[in-house]
């Protein structure tokens, strides 16, 4: 199983950035994905979580209106757009695949977000 995370960089305070995370070797249909952050020194935090069909959707209250998670079951990848950046933002940012059954859990390795100007 491989989740591959991609899309991060620099941006300035006030833009936008949208994340992607391929999965391989799962049947992605059949997981809930979500999104986790680290920032330097803190512990991994919530971001967003999808069901596996992609009618159920939940954020974190530090997200909420600014960022949108969706998914594509056929392209296998679900996608983290973010609106609105902040420095408080700044993290490696996860993709987290969580079996609808609850028998397996993956992680990606992760993409840098840094917000600056």
């Amino acid at each position: 199983v491989q989740l591959v995370e991609s899309g991060g960089g620099l941006v300035q305070p006030g833009g936008s950035l949208r994340l992607s995370c391929a999965a391989s070797g799962l049947t992605f249909s059949s997981y809930f994905m979500s999104w986790f952050r680290q920032a330097p020194g803190k512990e991994r935090e919530y971001v967003a979580r999808i069901s596996s069909g992609g009618n159920r959707i939940n954020y974190a209250d530090s997200v909420k209106g600014r960022f949108v998670i969706s998914r594509d079951n056929v392209k296998n990848t679900v996608y983290l757009q973010m609106n609105s950046l902040k420095p408080e933002d700044t993290a490696v940012y996860y993709c987290k695949a969580d079996h609808f059954a609850a028998t397996n859990t993956y992680w990606g390795q992760g993409t840098q977000v840094t917000v600056s100007s």
